[in-house]
């Protein structure tokens, strides 16, 4: 087991790793998530021995990692998987490294085999592929036969078949009663492989609990509807008695609604009641990605903005009172309040909620005080539709 408790670490003046604690319990594949620079390489870097802590303590079964005796037949780990002379065979390599923890030369012909590499063990390392080195790695971490794995970034660089081997690897190593701990980026691979999650932004712990309770503790479920599209007007007759019954709508940018407050039966025959032809009805499952996103969308050090040379082909947005105008005059089209209009955002929404239009293609957004989410304030202007007038070679 792995336990760190008040794990600090600065660097000057940066804090990396802030009081962070947590246990890694055997049987399990714990997965380490986390955006870039929220620490994740530096706790295991310390949890390894690598770095030392500015506070707080990491144990491996009980004893820092410096403490136990021929570390390498307790722990295994890949962190870095081109830490290896290029110069080196791939089986030299692991020769050396099972020689100096007095492992059995024949453990290393087993480990090759395992992760494949036994037809190229001859070969220099300088000359593997980013997937072949971090076979070696994980060949290198298995050499010890160890009870405490951890793996960053396994399956950097492995094609399909490489992934799914590591994926099944790993929940083997954890049915065998070992501790496994992986940190990656891939969501739908930790979706797959992981049963519990430590998730951190910027070096504080986030959460700390099974994959299907992250899911759902994060993560806003919803109905998708789809009215014919041989009646425009459907979702607009839909979403007024939608909203009426209870349900709270959302026009997505592909015409459907997401409804929540409402279960699909009782949507069913509202729409049914309305004379509404519905093309689709589902229910939507979040994803781990989803659920992720929506947990480390303010603990993201690194974030993208908008070309700003897409101003030079869209119109003119519509000005703030009209905007509060036309939200005002389709709410009380309807006559329903206005906040009954609104449904949770999807992720990436920067958290502000959606007006559902009055009348098909008319986009109209939230209203002051409106809402749940971080609206606050008067709306804002809405994403105008990409209708260039001029296209770029006509102008001249």
């Amino acid at each position: 087991m792995i336990e760190a408790v008040g794990l600090t670490k600065r660097f000057g003046a940066k804090t990396a790793v802030d009081d962070l604690s947590f246990q890694v319990k055997p049987g399990h594949v714990t997965g380490f998530l986390g955006p870039n620079g929220s620490g994740k390489s530096t706790t295991m870097r310390m949890i390894v021995g690598l770095d030392r802590p500015t506070a707080g303590q990491v144990t491996i079964n009980g004893l820092p990692f410096r403490e136990l005796a021929n570390a390498q037949r307790h722990v295994g780990a890949l962190l870095d998987a081109k830490a290896v002379h290029g110069g080196r065979r791939a089986r030299t390599h692991l020769l050396s490294v099972a020689q100096l923890s007095g492992i059995p030369e024949k453990r290393v012909d087993e480990v090759l085999g395992v992760v494949g590499l036994q037809d190229v063990a001859r070969q220099r390392a300088k000359g593997f592929s980013l997937g072949m080195g971090q076979r070696l790695g994980i060949a290198t971490a298995l050499l010890g036969d160890p009870q405490v794995l951890l793996f960053d970034e396994p399956v950097n660089g492995l094609d399909p078949e490489g992934i799914l081997w590591v994926r099944n690897l790993m929940r083997r190593l954890a049915s065998e009663g070992r501790t496994v701990f992986v940190s990656s980026h891939l969501m739908s691979e930790m979706a797959l492989t992981a049963d519990h999650l430590i998730v951190i932004g910027r070096g504080r712990l986030l959460a700390d609990m099974s994959t299907q309770d992250f899911i759902t503790h994060n993560s806003a479920g919803f109905a998708r509807v789809r009215t014919a599209d041989t009646d425009p007007g459907g979702w607009d007759t839909l979403g007024s008695v939608l909203t009426r019954a209870g349900g709270r709508v959302l026009r997505e940018p592909d015409g459907a609604l997401r409804v929540t407050g409402l279960e699909l039966s009782r949507i069913s025959d509202l729409a049914h009641a309305a004379g509404v032809r519905l093309w689709e009805l589902s229910p939507h499952r979040a994803s781990l990605e989803e659920a992720y996103m929506r947990m480390t969308q303010s603990s993201v050090e690194y974030t993208s903005t908008e070309d700003p040379r897409a101003e030079l082909w869209e119109p003119e947005p519509l000005s703030v009172p009209q905007w509060e105008e036309e939200a005002r005059e389709a709410a009380e089209a309807l006559q329903v309040p206005a906040a009954s209009f609104f449904a949770p955002p999807p992720p990436g929404a920067s958290g502000q909620p959606f007006l559902m239009p009055a009348s098909p293609g008319e986009l109209t957004g939230p209203a002051n005080g409106a809402g749940t989410g971080n609206a606050t304030g008067a709306g804002h202007s809405p994403d105008p539709v990409h209708t260039p007038a001029q296209k770029p070679e006509d102008q001249k």
